[in-house]
């Protein structure tokens, strides 16, 4: 009884140290939460110097791959620019979004779904963007908001460069179509930092070095390599045109392909231009990217000037890939390899995978679960991917899951499934042709496999993949497939 009078006299003395060591303790600081830098650009192929291109200059993203781990394998889900993008966004699939073209938006379908970003704004990060995260109209809605979602920033940022003012001075070889998808391009005067995408760099290092000591998840939106395609001249220089081919021969595409797998290039081949002109549009594209990786190149820069290197992960990014000249195309919006692949790069400090490449087959909707992950958040639990941090550790350890990519073509769809071998594709549920390609033994997908014999069954458990992934059809605007999307994003 003594000892217990004893201990309630101490007890306020006892109080009042604790309450002295909890004053006194530093508070948890910023830098144990890493940051993000998300770095997206605008139609970029695969064609990089860290992606084995021969001609390519990429110094910079290169420099970011070998201290990253480099995705060989990547998928978008969607090869147009906003319904890819909504995807990675939302961590959900198209049929789930009901985004399959550039004019919806995603909330008119899932108003109260949670994005990337707002899922690292509810955790007390700063969140911004800067320039085209979102869908933008490019180049005609450069310098506004664009499609942009308002809910999912802190801060959101829309420059305008001298590019946007010139484009009286552009060369045009295809003046039908319009300014957005047309071989157009640009040897631009002045520097790098009068042009819209030098004005993204140098927003984004000044959202850098102002929330140096607070949690941010910012994004730098790039406009380029997206038509059309402008560029400080010295960038055109890097790349003698009598050096840049276009393929050769003719293609038996025209023959043997089903017609939906190539009409996303009308005329077909190369738009109706002219092997010169397509190899001037292919200059001027690779120009572009090596101007964007300069940008890059100044984001990285100033991770390490100002010390944050250390404790961001770094995510490169583009919406979708691009044809350069093969089966006859240009651009996007189709299911070959070209169009669905992309380059995706992921630097997270301390993951001992780093400087390694993956060859898994990854999609983007496994970016939101990533980043959860890695920040040690709680993602959403409806997120259509999978967390890529086993691959950041190990990047050749196990991984079974496929990536499934889907166009339109007007009133039907074309779906495709991508596995470490195989690629097929449908065409209306294959009512208009299917295609079987070996990657292996043919990664440029020249010999199409789907009608011979011997990989009937290849093709029996690729359809029945696809069969499963995509059981939710298309439902017009209002109808009961965007009432069954809302309440699936909301599970």
């Amino acid at each position: 009884m003594r000892n217990y009078a004893s201990s309630l006299r101490r007890l306020p003395a006892l109080l009042l140290s604790l309450i002295t060591v909890l004053l006194n303790t530093e508070p948890c600081p910023a830098a144990a939460r890493p940051n993000v830098l998300f770095i997206a650009v605008d139609d970029m192929s695969n064609s990089l110097g860290c992606y084995g291109h021969p001609q390519v200059k990429s110094p910079h993203i290169d420099r970011l791959a070998r201290s990253g781990v480099r995705f060989d394998r990547a998928y978008c889900q969607f090869p147009l620019c906003s319904p890819s993008r909504t995807s990675l966004m939302t961590g959900l699939r198209p049929d789930t979004t009901q985004v399959y073209d550039l004019q919806k938006h995603f909330r008119s379908v899932i108003p109260d779904v949670v994005t990337l970003p707002q899922m690292f704004m509810r955790n007390g990060y700063f969140a911004a963007r800067v320039g085209k995260i979102y869908h933008y109209g490019n180049p005609g809605q450069i310098g506004t908001p664009g499609l942009d979602d308002a809910p999912s920033w802190n801060v959101a940022l829309n420059p305008c460069g001298r590019d946007k003012d010139e484009e009286d001075q552009l060369t045009n070889h295809t003046p039908k179509r319009g300014l957005g998808s047309s071989l157009s391009f640009m040897k631009a005067e002045g520097a790098d930092e009068e042009q819209t995408d030098g004005k993204v760099a140098t927003e984004v290092i000044k959202l850098l070095e102002a929330n140096r000591d607070k949690p941010f998840f910012i994004a730098a939106g790039f406009y380029r390599p997206h038509c059309p395609y402008i560029a400080p001249k010295k960038y055109f220089d890097l790349y003698p045109l009598e050096k840049v081919t276009m393929p050769q021969g003719t293609f038996p595409e025209a023959k043997a392909a089903p017609a939906p797998s190539i009409s996303s290039t009308t005329p077909w081949p190369w738009f109706g231009t002219s092997e010169t002109q397509s190899r001037e549009a292919k200059q001027a594209y690779y120009a572009t990217i090596s101007f964007v990786d300069a940008q890059v190149g100044r984001l990285l820069d100033a991770l390490d000037r100002l010390k944050l290197a250390d404790n961001t992960i770094v995510v490169f990014w583009s919406d979708h890939g691009y044809h350069e000249g093969e089966h006859g195309l240009w651009m996007k919006q189709s299911l070959w390899e070209g169009s669905a692949r992309v380059p995706l790069l992921i630097r997270a400090p301390g993951a001992k995978g780093n400087g390694g490449v993956s060859p898994r087959t990854v999609e983007f909707v496994d970016l939101f679960p990533t980043l959860a992950e890695l920040a040690g958040l709680a993602p959403p639990k409806n997120l259509a991917g999978a967390s890529l941090k086993p691959l950041l550790e190990n990047p050749s350890a196990a991984w079974t899951k496929p990536a499934f990519t889907q166009v339109w073509r007007g009133s039907f769809p074309g779906h495709s499934v991508r596995t470490e071998r195989w690629r097929y594709t449908e065409w209306d549920n294959g009512k208009q042709g299917a295609q079987l390609f070996d990657m292996q033994a043919d990664p440029t997908e020249l010999h199409d496999l789907a009608a011979v014999p011997k990989h009937a069954g290849t093709v029996k458990e690729l359809k029945a993949l696809v069969a499963k992934n995509w059981a939710n059809e298309y439902r017009p605007a209002g109808g009961k497939g965007e009432k069954k999307a809302a309440k699936k994003a909301k599970q």
